[in-house]
């Protein structure tokens, strides 16, 4: 597995404990910032994270920022991305389980260090469960495709 990481100015200490996380169980990853406490926009390091994952070269991404919302919001306007806020282990593993999620996003003035630790861990250990699931992917899939299509049909 090969992860991509960011955050913004409001997530750079979890995303440390997040590396550390992924060094210990030996998951190769790339940490694509950012490296300031100064406000920075979280579009700027949550599209293009999301756009590595999304066309593969990447399996799944893992993006901080303060609330985890604008990360996600952002992530999931790229095609292919399943991108889930999470703030609970529960939660982790259903996204993992159910929903086959490419990319998780946690806020770092939601919940703490040890908690999104506990998180990514259980995301990032957690396959994919497939069956009856695997049709809501697809149905997710289908619509991403439709809604590609009219858009270049209008001349979008």
């Amino acid at each position: 597995m090969k992860v991509a990481l960011a955050s913004d100015h409001g997530g750079i200490h979890i995303r440390e404990v997040i590396r550390e996380l992924l060094e210990e169980l030996g998951i190769e990853y790339q940490d694509f910032g950012c490296d300031c406490e100064t406000s920075v926009d979280y579009p700027d390091y949550a599209m293009p994270v999301a756009e590595k994952v999304a066309n593969g070269e990447f399996d799944r991404g893992i993006l901080i920022c303060g609330t985890g919302i604008g990360m996600s919001i952002s992530a999931n306007k790229v095609k292919g991305i399943r991108c889930a806020l999470v703030h609970d282990v529960f939660s982790a593993k259903m996204t993992r389980l159910h929903n086959n999620s490419n990319m998780l996003a946690m806020g770092e003035r939601v919940i703490g260090a040890g908690l999104a630790s506990e998180i990514a861990k259980t995301w990032l250990l957690t396959e994919f469960e497939g069956g009856r699931h695997q049709n809501r992917i697809e149905k997710i899939n289908k619509y991403e495709e439709i809604e590609a299509s009219s858009g270049s049909e209008k001349g979008e």
